[in-house]
Formats: C-alpha cells, sequence, structure tokens
C-alpha cells in the first residue's frame, strides 16, 4: 500500500507536467485526457473537457506524483488542489481505510469500480484533507 501526492491544474496541467519533466530530468509522460474516457451517453462530455489532461504521472526521485487538470465547473483553489491518493492491491485494507476516514467527512464518490480500477473512491476528511482510494493489481 501506498499513499501518493495527486496534483490538480486548472487546464495547465500538461504545461505543469512538462516542466517538471525538465526539472527533475524525469520521463515524459503518457497523458489520458477526458476525451479519451469511455463516455456516458447520459452525461454528454463537454466540449472544452474533451483535451484537458485526466490523469498522467512522473517518477520524482522515486516517488510517484499523479497530475490531472480539474473537470471544467469543478472548485479549484490553489493551494487545496492537492491529494492523497492511498494505491493498494489489498482491497479489503483499501475498503477499511475508507470506511475510516469517510467518518465525520464527506464522501465525494463512494467506492466503485471504474474503467481504470476495480474500487476507487474519494473523499474529504473531517480536517478537510482530500483523499483518493484506488485498487491496483
Amino acid at each position: 500500500m501506498a499513499v501518493e501526492t495527486y496534483l490538480i491544474f486548472n487546464g495547465n496541467c500538461r504545461e505543469a507536467v512538462s516542466f517538471y519533466e525538465k526539472v527533475f530530468d524525469t520521463n515524459k509522460s503518457d497523458f489520458t485526457t477526458f476525451g479519451e474516457s469511455p463516455q456516458d451517453p447520459n452525461y454528454p462530455m463537454p466540449e472544452e473537457a474533451k483535451n484537458l489532461v485526466m490523469h498522467t504521472r512522473l517518477s520524482i526521485f522515486g516517488s510517484r506524483v499523479m497530475f490531472s487538470d480539474t473537470f471544467p465547473g469543478s472548485p479549484f483553489t490553489v493551494g487545496n488542489n492537492v491529494t492523497l491518493a492511498v494505491i493498494s492491491n489489498d482491497e479489503a485494507k483499501l475498503r477499511q481505510a475508507f470506511e475510516g476516514l469517510k467518518e465525520g467527512g464527506a464522501v465525494k464518490m463512494e467506492l466503485q469500480e471504474t474503467f481504470w480500477s476495480k474500487c476507487y473512491g474519494s473523499l474529504v476528511d473531517k480536517f478537510g484533507v482530500e483523499w483518493q482510494f484506488s485498487h491496483e493489481v
């Protein structure tokens, strides 16, 4: 199990990641855009979201740092654009930690299967810290 940093940007994620690649002399990133994700016909993808970065990651001094743009219309505040991501191949421990942190907090997305994870969810704990949980095998 690992806890990793997830940085959220307001439409300039590609620029930021390119900058960090140079600064830290690290690998070139593969980007997944919101437009590349499976579409739900009940919720059409806004045109302005299609080319925004949904996910990418860099290895910086041995630590995985993940990045994305915020989805159009989602709140964005510089300083609050960092989340902690709990990544685990132990689904039971992942669920236990999620249940513990949601006490007194606010669930943004209940744990559920997504196209990238068997079990993914997010919440803000009672101290205002945002957490993402993802089951990875």
